[in-house]
């Protein structure tokens, strides 16, 4: 297969007639084949739901799950166990930016493996899987990642 589609099924409903500060801005996605819901809203700095996930974000979970994924994939090819991986993906939204956007996003990943891994090997990977991440590849937006490797 030479390519692989995404859609996203995206409602909201609710009214603007009283203008900007009173509409809703809580909405819901679905991505089938997935038939889980996302509820989503805006930052709460622009009267979005704070209970609810917003598109910054998503932005954000999409850079972190995206290399980990890659980082993964090419710790199994190369016969290296991994154990375990958490990151703490961060960002924010530049206002003086033109246009406004996020800034760079930084993941900050603690990789643990088994005693005796060659940590320079999981460095190594860790560099190959950003630069095979699909959506750090698409961003216009910088994604820098610190990989940590901690051994158990």
């Amino acid at each position: 297969m030479s390519t692989h589609a995404y859609h996203a099924s995206l409602h909201w409903d609710g009214s603007t007639a009283a203008g900007v500060r009173a509409y809703s801005r809580d909405h819901t996605v679905v991505a089938a084949p997935a038939t889980t819901q996302v509820d989503l809203s805006a930052d709460a700095a622009f009267r979005g739901n704070p209970d609810r996930i917003n598109p910054e974000q998503l932005v954000v979970m999409a850079a972190s799950s995206c290399q980990m994924l890659s980082f993964l994939g090419a710790a199994a090819r190369a016969g290296v166990d991994v154990l375990a991986y958490d990151d703490e993906a961060t960002s924010h939204l530049d206002l003086t930016a033109k246009p406004t956007r996020l800034a760079t996003i930084r993941l900050r990943v603690t990789v643990k493996i088994a005693t005796g891994t060659d940590e320079t090997k999981v460095q190594e990977l860790a560099v190959r899987a950003h630069h095979e991440c699909y959506v750090a590849n698409s961003l216009s937006v910088p994604v820098e990642v610190t990989t940590t490797v901690v051994t158990s």
